[in-house]
């Protein structure tokens, strides 16, 4: 299956199904002297982990990540790095029913189209499960970043109707909050929103924005690798996103030049922005600002109202699913977005290494 690999200097490629053994990555491109143990991974793997709170899947997965290569001693060698995660808890039974019909809002009908079969288990590759090893990956790129000075945040702006205003981000709130809301009235309202979903047999969506700061000026290709593309294209890949802001998004349609433009002046000898419009991008590359993304994720598609579909034989039939699903796909997914942000910014950093002669007559003139 091609489409399972990342990156190009800093690679990742994921493998395993959500039902299956174990799953897990291979990260090539990782610099060799980083000091790095299970423990990093497993702070993050243990935000997305489900069956954590009463907004998520019952499903119980411990997540405990092994290092299998790549590490002696605690740092990094420089050869590829393997990490496995098992599956502890899969319910295959929940998907019996399954193997014949297709779930609205899934991918089942489009694995038949395309491959002409499919793993019905919980959607195979196609499953959130997948994200597991993702945020593994991204683990590594965030320490990396971290030793550079380079943060990622990210955290749930809304669900459903319920928004967090956008002068209240106490970050730290948001790690412990049961919806990842930096605000603690926006997250009982959320949660009650979600309560009163659920008892509906419904689900929701919502918003979830990303801050990176201390990102030096420059970094991205201004043709067809912008950083705006790769970073768009790095949370679309992420199943349950429909769409993708950066800056203002889609209310700099609105806005005049005069409005859109980020006045630019120097301050303490350093570029500095009065407002941050963009984003912190520019023509494909970093403008030293912070990088501001938002992404939508649809409500998840497996609710327990009755739902109509069809058989594999094209047979009208009515479908009630049954299993552990999550209510709501947001809070677990806010360190995935984080992971896949810091990969693509590692990523282009790495390649960013090659722009300037002086770049590589600072490394490799004596």
């Amino acid at each position: 299956m091609p489409g399972s690999t990342f990156g190009n200097r800093f690679c990742i490629t994921t493998w395993g199904e959500s039902h299956g053994p174990t799953l897990g990555v291979v990260i090539d491109g990782c610099p060799a002297g980083l000091p790095l143990n299970e423990e990093d991974i497993q702070f993050y793997l243990d935000r997305r982990k489900p069956g954590t709170s009463a907004v998520t899947t019952e499903r119980k997965e411990d997540d405990k990540v092994s290092i299998l290569s790549g590490v002696f001693e605690g740092i990094t060698t420089g050869t590829p790095i393997s990490l496995m995660i098992q599956n502890t808890s899969q319910h295959s039974k929940d998907y019996g029913n399954l193997a014949d019909c297709y779930r609205p809002g899934h991918a089942d009908y489009t694995f038949d189209c395309k491959y002409g079969i499919r793993d019905y288990r919980g959607g195979g590759r196609s499953s959130g499960r997948e994200t597991a090893a993702r945020v593994a990956a991204g683990a590594v790129a965030i320490k990396v970043l971290q030793q550079l000075n380079i943060k990622i945040t990210a955290f749930t702006r809304s669900i459903g109707p319920i928004k967090v205003p956008d002068e209240l981000t106490d970050y730290t709130y948001a790690l412990t909050s049961p919806v990842c809301m930096p605000d603690k009235a926006a997250c009982a309202q959320a949660q009650d929103y979600i309560r009163q979903c659920r008892e509906e047999l419904d689900s929701v969506g919502g918003v979830i924005e990303c801050q990176i700061h201390n990102m030096p000026a420059g970094v991205g290709e201004p043709v067809f690798d912008k950083l705006d593309a790769l970073l768009s294209k790095a949370l679309f890949s992420i199943g349950a996103v429909k769409a993708v802001e950066i800056g203002d998004g889609i209310k700099a349609s609105t806005h005049k030049g005069s409005v859109n433009n980020d006045a630019m002046h120097m301050e303490n000898g350093k570029v500095t922005f009065d407002s941050n419009h963009a984003g912190g991008i520019l023509g494909g590359m970093s403008n030293g600002a912070p990088i501001i993304l938002r992404a939508h994720v649809k409500p998840t598609p497996s609710i327990y109202q009755p739902q109509q579909t069809l058989t594999r034989q094209g047979d009208n039939i009515s479908l009630s699913i049954k299993g552990r699903h999550d209510p709501v796909i947001v809070p677990r997914a806010v360190v995935v977005v984080e992971a896949m942000s810091a990969l693509t910014i590692l990523d282009l950093l790495l390649v960013n290494m090659g722009s300037r002669m002086s770049y590589l007559e600072q490394r490799y003139l004596p």
